[in-house]
């Protein structure tokens, strides 16, 4: 989150990357903090809005920039492909699946079965008032992922055409999409800007939320601190909120000097390790009555363990999992294998505590 929006608006008024980082922290602290969950959910709902309204105007500047649609197609078909397999054919970037399907299917399987088990995402269910609610917010969010998802997907797509303009190995992969925006007219260039930052602290946002809450209510309140009212369990949300965005600014300036510095690399390790850990457990919590604790556990170490060591002996991994993309993927799919497996040879969960918890699905709430 931080690289991105950085590196846009380095390239957009010549801000240092640090300047950008605590600036960015400090106003979400400010609207989470004194907003709490509602201010959340309402900018997520603008913030939502400003992206449908960018991706669409970013999408047709850049396509007028290379001629139109057309024009563009016909000058990727002249690239030569650079992947083994298609032995530096041209027309390689035209064909629907590109010249390398198989780690494309990675990528797709991170960005998309991966939200499925991220926290933040899992949070943003909260807010739902009734049944109908349910039915209404499936359109809207399917319309909005195929919008926003597919048009970075298809806008991402173009980046080979800028490939004279880049030194990818001075600047890295991340520097594609800033130069392929560099071109744009002042007002769509703001508009962008705006796009970026909303996305970013929309996500920043949600997931200090998600761990300031989680830690408050389920590990200190009753275990740690005894009888923690409401008005003590906000106060201790809104400290930890604190603790966590600036950790989060650490790590960021951290990176910023480190080898790792690709977004996707860096957005494979972490999804990898949330959503390998979280997904299966989720998945079959919600529709699965014989999931166990054992299993759960098991999910978490897996994708936990992997993820670690892709990042510190990843070269020893084979082949397809060496990318931190592919493993992250891999952790997902192998989670939904492991929770069901080893709740077959574990102690099964209180039936009673099991009927409970699904009696809500018999209970419309209207």
């Amino acid at each position: 989150v931080y690289n991105g929006l950085s590196r846009l608006f380095a390239m957009a008024f010549n801000i240092p990357y640090t300047w950008c980082v605590v600036t960015m922290a400090a106003f979400t602290a400010l609207y989470v903090i004194l907003g709490g969950y509602m201010a959340t959910a309402i900018n997520d709902f603008i913030q939502g809005i400003i992206m449908l309204i960018g991706i669409v105007a970013v999408i047709a500047a850049v396509l007028n920039g290379q001629g139109g649609f057309m024009n563009a197609i016909a000058e990727m078909a002249k690239i030569p492909s650079d992947v083994p397999l298609t032995q530096g054919q041209p027309g390689a970037f035209t064909s629907f699946f590109g010249p390398d399907p198989v780690n494309l299917l990675g990528v797709v399987l991170l960005t998309s079965l991966g939200t499925w088990g991220l926290p933040q995402m899992i949070h943003k269910f909260y807010t739902i008032r009734s049944e109908k609610a349910i039915a209404t917010g499936t359109v809207i969010s399917t319309l909005f992922a195929v919008i926003v998802a597919g048009g970075c997907y298809f806008l991402g797509g173009f980046g080979r055409l800028f490939s004279d303009q880049i030194d990818i190995a001075a600047n890295g992969y991340d520097s594609v999409i800033p130069t392929m925006l560099s071109g744009l007219p002042d007002v769509l260039l703001a508009v962008v800007v705006v796009l970026v930052l909303s996305a970013s602290m929309s996500t920043l946002s949600s997931l200090v939320l998600t761990s300031s809450s989680t830690l408050t209510l389920d590990l200190l309140k009753d275990h740690v601190w005894k009888d923690m009212d409401q008005k003590r369990q906000v106060f201790v949300m809104r400290c930890l909120i604190v603790v966590f965005i600036a950790i989060s600014v650490v790590l960021a300036i951290i990176q910023y000097r480190s080898s790792v510095t690709f977004i996707a690399q860096l957005m494979g390790v972490s999804w990898g390790a949330l959503a390998g850990a979280f997904l299966a457990p989720f998945l079959y919590g919600l529709y699965w009555k014989k999931a166990t604790s054992a299993a759960c556990w098991a999910s978490f170490l897996f994708s936990t363990v992997v993820m670690l060591s892709n990042i510190f002996v990843g070269s020893r991994f084979p082949a397809l999992l060496q990318s931190p993309i592919n493993a992250g993927a891999f952790c997902m799919l192998a989670g939904l294998v492991i929770v069901p497996v080893v709740s077959l040879f574990t102690r099964k969960p209180d039936p009673v505590l099991v009927e409970d918890a699904f009696s809500c699905y018999n209970k419309p709430v209207i």
